[in-house]
């Protein structure tokens, strides 16, 4: 059982509702490693190959965070550390001023935003992260996909013993370079995917893929990058540069489910495609992303998820 515990206060930029961000990080009631109590957002983080898990709750008087750190010292490195990995899961610096006031005078974004004015975009907390959640997720819908990510999770990703419980981190490439193929066919992945999952892994374990470089190249640079590896087309692609780089002008426009709610929202008529998608989001150029996080929230609303907890 861990023994160290300690803790320490961020101030994310105003305004920032942690459950609205919560919600849109994990997407589903049911994730496993991105965990929400309804007042408390827990992870497992690693370092120096040792877990320990992060709980952060809002002040009830101020949007300030606290944020518990159990199973380690809380050294001012690791404080750092801490600090980036919530600013990267929880958007808490991001200033979205421009997107408000752009809202107030458009009359499909003003309502939208208003319902879920606080909420910051997330990102997952690596690239690496991003690209099995994709993986998982093609060609399925997102609540079979966040299944198949916690199995992957609770398989292979490192337990830490918690007065909860055992609970998991997110796996590392190194903790799936070597994953038994028939192991994964298992959990429901198919054998592409397990392959694709595996090899991607062994690259960087190798050292031979660098998935950070990406974050130097253009859009175009980057989604051509990614797309060259086996298992990975424009829909993956963008949805790592959204997700894991955190380019939140990138609507995924090939996902059926975010065309689906852009269908519903704008009250378009016929079949969506990736090109009258971006048509269609053309007015909001330079904020897709933000509308894609933004109408993912209505749609876990409208399905009265996000009561539960």
């Amino acid at each position: 059982m861990p023994t160290h515990t300690a803790s320490f206060n961020l101030e994310p930029a105003s305004p920032f509702r942690i459950d609205l961000t919560v919600w849109t990080l994990r997407r589903r009631p049911d994730n496993l490693f991105d965990r929400w109590d309804g007042k408390t957002y827990r992870r497992v983080l690693i370092v120096d190959d040792k877990p320990f898990e992060i709980a952060v709750t809002q002040c009830e008087e101020s949007e300030n965070l606290r944020v518990v750190v159990t199973g380690i010292r809380l050294t001012p490195s690791l404080k750092d550390y801490v600090t980036v990995a919530l600013e990267r899961l929880l958007g808490i610096k991001i200033d979205l001023q421009k997107f408000y006031r752009l809202s107030k005078k458009d009359q499909w974004l003003k309502p939208l935003v208003n319902q879920f004015k606080g909420m910051k975009p997330p990102r997952l907390l690596t690239p690496f992260e991003a690209l099995i959640n994709a993986i998982a997720c093609q060609q399925l819908t997102l609540t079979m996909g966040i299944r198949l990510l916690n199995r992957l999770t609770e398989a292979y990703g490192m337990a830490l013993k918690t007065e909860a419980g055992i609970v998991h981190a997110f796996p590392h490439p190194q903790d799936l370079a070597n994953a038994d193929i028939e192991d994964l066919r298992r959990m429901s992945f198919s054998y592409q995917k397990a392959r694709y999952l595996t090899t991607i892994s062994r690259l960087i374990v190798d050292g031979e893929l660098n998935l950070d470089t990406i974050a130097a190249l253009d859009d175009k640079e980057a989604v051509t990058r990614l797309c060259e590896l086996k298992g990975v087309g424009r829909w993956t692609a963008e949805y790592v540069l959204l997700r894991g780089l955190g380019r939140t002008h990138i609507f995924p426009a090939d996902d059926v489910g975010a065309r689906n709610n852009l269908q519903r929202w704008l009250d378009l008529s016929g079949t969506m495609t990736y090109d009258n998608t971006r048509e269609a989001l053309s007015r909001w150029d330079g904020y897709g992303g933000l509308v894609y996080f933004h109408l993912l929230l209505k749609s876990l609303t409208d399905k009265g998820w996000m009561g539960r907890q």
